[in-house]
């Protein structure tokens, strides 16, 4: 084989997500009107004339689009889980939003998983009309200025598995915070070790 030197695709985020969806307004009726995404464009699917594309801003300025037909109708059967096939979408909620979580679910009398201790968030899951599942998320940590929730994981991460401990908890969190903060942070201080002044 020859020697080729390859180069990567560099992502930058994620652009946008698209779900095959039944009919248009079960798909507007849950986006918006569940998880509250605007509706803010529709034209329709330049592949498949016969179907609309809707697209839903889920918060970050990002798309969630979904491909609808009126011949389809919602079947609420969990969708495949085999490899290759998507697991669950997770989406980012406020702690304020993410405590209401479980009564708004149940006033609609949506089945979910309550609430679900990811040891670096919260999470709760449940299915949407057609079966896929969704994920709400809630963080139980805010980065320090500068750096992202995965540079905080990052270092979390190494933290974790340096003491040998099997998942990752709060003073992990809490560790790299100050890890990073030190690293990116000067101080006038020679000694930036802990101290107790009392």
């Amino acid at each position: 084989m020859e020697n080729r030197q390859f180069r990567k695709l560099q992502s930058q985020g994620v652009h946008h997500i698209t779900l095959v969806g039944a009919d248009r307004q079960t798909s507007i009726d849950f986006w918006e009107g569940v998880l509250g995404m605007p509706f803010v464009f529709e034209q329709p699917n330049l592949d498949v004339p016969s179907e609309s594309h809707l697209y839903f801003d889920p918060g970050d300025g990002r798309l969630i689009t979904i491909f609808t037909n009126e011949d389809r109708k919602p079947d609420p059967r969990r969708t495949p889980t085999e490899p290759g096939c998507v697991h669950h979408i997770a989406f980012s909620v406020s702690k304020a939003t993410f405590s209401q979580a479980v009564a708004r679910l149940d006033e609609r009398g949506i089945r979910h998983s309550g609430v679900k201790d990811r040891g670096f968030m919260d999470s709760i899951y449940f299915n949407d009309p057609l079966g896929l599942t969704i994920e709400l998320a809630s963080y139980r940590f805010e980065p320090p200025f500068g750096f992202t929730h995965a540079d905080v994981l990052l270092e979390a991460h190494r933290i974790r598995v340096g003491r040998g401990d099997y998942n990752i908890a709060e003073i992990h969190l809490a560790d790299a915070i100050e890890a990073l903060t030190e690293r990116s942070r000067g101080s006038l201080s020679h000694d930036r070790s802990p101290k107790n002044p009392y």
